[in-house]
């Protein structure tokens, strides 16, 4: 252990802030996992941007979901049943010299007052102390794959243990995913994180209101971004994904983020932008005229994608599966579609056929929580999932219609999309995303207040 206590910068408040949350969490997975078994999960790298200039650094969601511990170059180690302590941290020692340049750092003892870790020591002890904790254990839950770099860490603790086999040294037999494990907990949302998600999504609302307010012919998409990063940051969040911005013909593109166009006169404009706060996400997309006012063009394609969402809405229930409303979204839209001219034939056999994607080309949503596409399996036993109390989604349904497209000219460059968050409760479900208007009259009110 480090016994340096120099440095008169306080710790983060936040540090102690849950801590016992997370420690609910070791104790599930531990349990999970069983007697005779070890996890190892490594902190997300430390990425460069170009030469020496690194990314902002994010901690792995998995990382941060059972400890809380923000700091890179960091390793959690689970043992059940160990008598010296279950969870172990490794991490970077106190550096007076790297914190004056680059802040303040835990340290092996701050990972223990701090973050309740049972144990710490540093970082570049692992591969001297790893060995020793893995002997006895039957089976490593470890993702092999995710991190090539780390992945060469802990097959060297193998490897040394094979080495001292013959001294009657005991070697793992298994590998076991954790993630198998972990995703599945992470899939269902406690009250503390609903909590952090609710907020999140209120930033995000706000954000998207400061947008639409914002917008009027001859701005920029950047300076809508500008706006909402700004109502982000002012917030104490930051941003969950790259924010989308485009105009007319860039609202047709689904995952367009150049946002480096002058918006014009009679486009729409869909914004697909999200807060994340303390590691949640949350996931909106609003789609307005640019002047304010929605042609009637505009509308009727609005109007439809609206009448999807909400026929979504009214399946969202404990006990339908994950993809009612996918199937909710699809009906609707062909059918409003055929009506509208831009298919023709029976809905029925449209759908059959899939011609619907060529206007609508993505599922309906996705989970939502730490990641912005959270984890969780979709299917269980090649079964759609059940929806269940405590998980959360994106409901999204979308038109696309780009300038050429077939018998369409009246809805040229016109992309609409409206994605709203949502929580399943006991007998139905919670808008996350409410207060953000939804309805054409809803949203020219914002604009023109």
């Amino acid at each position: 252990m480090n016994s340096s206590t120099y440095s008169s910068i306080k710790p983060d408040t936040r540090a102690k802030k849950g801590h016992s949350v997370h420690a609910q969490r070791r104790r599930q997975i531990m349990k999970m996992m069983g007697d005779n078994a070890i996890a190892i999960l490594p902190a997300a790298p430390v990425l460069l941007r170009n030469r020496d200039v690194e990314h902002s650094f994010r901690q792995d969601s998995d990382f941060y979901y059972l400890s809380g511990f923000p700091e890179p170059e960091a390793v959690i180690v689970l043992i059940p049943g160990r008598p010296q302590g279950e969870y172990i941290l490794f991490c970077r020692q106190r550096d007076k010299l790297k914190e004056t340049w680059n802040g303040y750092r835990y340290g092996p003892e701050g990972a223990v007052a701090h973050f309740d870790a049972d144990d710490a020591y540093p970082i570049d002890d692992l591969e001297d102390i790893l060995p020793g904790l893995m002997e006895h254990s039957e089976s490593v839950y470890y993702t092999i794959g995710l991190n090539p770099d780390f992945d060469k860490h802990v097959l060297n603790c193998v490897n040394s243990l094979r080495k001292a086999s013959r001294g009657g040294v005991h070697v793992p037999y298994e590998f076991v995913s954790l993630e198998y494990l972990l995703h599945d907990m992470r899939l269902f949302k406690s009250r503390e994180e609903l909590r952090l998600m609710r907020k999140a999504a209120k930033i995000s609302v706000q954000a998207h209101i400061k947008a639409m307010r914002a917008c009027q012919p001859g701005v920029g998409e950047y300076q809508l971004e500008a706006e909402i990063l700004y109502e982000f940051n002012r917030n104490g969040a930051g941003w969950a994904y790259p924010s989308i911005v485009g105009g007319g013909a860039n609202s047709c593109i689904l995952h367009y983020t150049e946002n480096s166009r002058i918006l014009k006169d009679g486009d729409v404009v869909l914004i697909d932008a999200g807060a994340e706060y303390d590691g949640y996400a949350a996931d909106i997309t609003r789609t307005f005229p640019v002047n304010g006012r929605y042609s009637p063009p505009q509308k009727e394609i609005y109007d439809l994608v609206l009448e999807a969402q909400e026929a979504a809405f009214k399946t969202l229930k404990p006990g339908n599966h994950w993809n009612d409303p996918h199937n909710a979204v699809v009906k609707t839209l062909t059918k409003g579609m055929v009506e509208l001219g831009l298919l023709k034939g029976k809905p029925a056999q449209l759908i059959k056929d899939a011609a619907y994607t060529q206007y609508y080309m993505h599922r309906t949503g996705h989970w939502l929580g730490m990641d912005v596409h959270d984890v969780g399996d979709y299917k269980v036993d090649d079964e759609w999932r059940l929806l269940e109390k405590g998980m959360t989604l994106t409901v999204e349904p979308g038109l696309y219609i780009p300038a050429g497209s077939r018998g369409a000219k009246r809805w040229a460059n016109i992309g609409v999309r409206i994605e709203d968050d949502i929580v399943i409760t006991a007998d139905g479900y919670e808008l996350l995303t409410k207060g953000l208007p939804r309805t054409t009259a809803e949203v020219e009110a914002v604009m023109n207040a």
